[in-house]
């Protein structure tokens, strides 16, 4: 790629080998991103085929396959070379033409492939098969030396995976598991799901202790603010009553004297005698 951006102005060779850096920073966690850096690229220096080839890259990470197999064809028109083959392929097989990727897996220039393209290859190969609805197809075609093989190469967890997920999807169950557990010895760069799939195969669910922590807060947080909610009118009266003038109290009518109470006129007690009294004279007693 170096050679390719010296035949370019120094300014202009600075600005497009900072572009393509970007595209190869963001291609795995922001494919948008690195499309986007791609076409900035590609309008800088497009008679470059490290610039079309990493524009057909970009492309197809973000899923614009048809646009990624016109970049890959321009880059091995400019090149000659047939590294690209199996991402053609596959591009194929995005755009719906399983058949078409069928058919290059069986043209000349896959024996112009190294190792590492031949195997990608078959996994190109096996997935149309799979695409096809040829499962036991698929099965078939990633059986190979590689697959036997017990080295351990860049692809090989990669192809042990395909072909446990093959033998998923007939039925056979055991045997996907022991690809499986393969697959993961060989996998120490993480670019598989291996691990994932033997737990699932195990019935093993992993629960994620911070997740429950954040739902619990989430939930005590809505639960907050819910009882706010319902405070909220209340205090809102309270206020209200607080702040609105009272009505003065109106004085009653005066009462009506009442009229003064008349003194009753009351007959002198005269005293009685009984009939003892009355036979007797007066001053009998003095006498005696």
């Amino acid at each position: 790629m170096r050679q390719e951006l010296l035949s370019l102005p120094k300014t202009l060779a600075e600005d497009v080998a900072r572009n393509l850096v970007m595209v190869a920073k963001l291609l795995d966690e922001d494919p948008e991103k690195a499309y986007a850096y791609s076409r900035v690229a590609l309008r800088l220096a497009s008679r470059v085929a490290a610039v079309r080839e990493a524009a057909g890259f970009a492309a197809y990470g973000f899923g614009k396959y048809s646009e990624a197999l016109a970049e890959f064809r321009a880059a091995r028109r400019m090149t000659g070379s047939a590294e690209l083959w199996p991402v053609m392929a596959d591009c194929e097989r995005g755009m719906g033409r399983p058949e078409k990727a069928l058919a290059m897996a069986g043209e000349p220039e896959v024996q112009r492939l190294d190792k590492a393209g031949q195997v990608e290859m078959r996994l190109v190969a096996a997935g149309a098969r799979r695409d096809m609805g040829q499962a036991d197809a698929a099965v078939v075609t990633l059986q190979s030396p590689e697959l036997a093989s017990n080295a351990v190469h860049p692809w090989t967890a990669r192809l042990r995976y395909a072909y446990a997920d093959a033998l998923l999807e007939v039925g056979r169950e055991e045997d996907a598991r022991e690809w499986f557990a393969k697959a993961l010895e060989a996998d120490q760069g993480g670019t598989t799901d291996a691990s994932d799939r033997l737990a699932e195969l195990d019935g093993v669910e992993f629960t994620d202790a911070l997740a429950d922590e954040y739902e619990d807060e989430a939930a005590d947080a809505a639960e907050d603010a819910e009882d706010e909610e319902d405070e909220a009118p209340t205090a809102a009266a309270a206020d209200a009553a607080a702040t609105e003038p009272t009505e003065p109290v109106q004085p009653t009518e005066p009462v009506e004297a009442a009229e003064p109470v008349q003194p009753v006129a009351v007959d002198p007690v005269v005293p009685t005698f009984s009939d003892k009294d009355e036979d007797s004279e007066p001053g009998a007693d003095a006498d005696k």
